[in-house]
C-alpha cells in the first residue's frame, strides 16, 4: 500500500512551522528534504524520521522500529515516529529538528 496524500498533507501540515520542507516521491511514499537534508520518510502511511545513536533510544522506549521497505532490508538510520508524536505538532517539530540534526552529520 503507497502512502495516501492525506497522510501526506497532514504530516506536512504538522511539520508547517519548520518550513519549508520539500516532499518528494519515491518507492510509492515520499521522502521530506529541508534544504538538501533527506531527514524523513513517509511510508505505508506511516512516518519515519532519521535518527542516531543519541535519539534512536527514544524511539525504542517508544516501542517503534526501524523502517523496512521490502522484506529481507532495513533502514536502521530512520525510526517510526510514534503516533502521539505525530499528534502533537510541537512534538513532532522537535523530534523532526533532532532528525534534521541527525541528517546533516551523516
Amino acid at each position: 500500500m503507497n502512502t495516501s496524500e492525506a497522510f501526506r498533507d497532514f504530516v506536512l501540515d504538522q511539520l508547517a512551522e519548520l518550513a519549508p520542507v520539500a516532499c518528494r516521491r519515491m518507492f510509492g511514499g515520499y521522502g521530506l528534504y529541508a534544504g538538501e537534508t533527506f531527514f524523513a520518510i513517509l511510508s505505508r502511511n506511516r512516518l519515519y524520521f532519521h535518527t542516531d545513536a543519541e535519539s534512536r533510544a527514544d524511539y525504542v522506549a517508544a516501542g517503534t522500529g526501524p523502517f523496512r521497505p521490502r522484506a529481507g532490508k532495513t533502514l536502521r538510520n530512520y525510526y517510526e515516529v510514534p503516533v502521539d508524536v505525530m499528534e502533537d505538532a510541537d512534538r513532532l517539530v522537535a523530534w523532526a529538528r533532532r532528525a534534521l540534526r541527525s541528517g546533516r552529520r551523516t
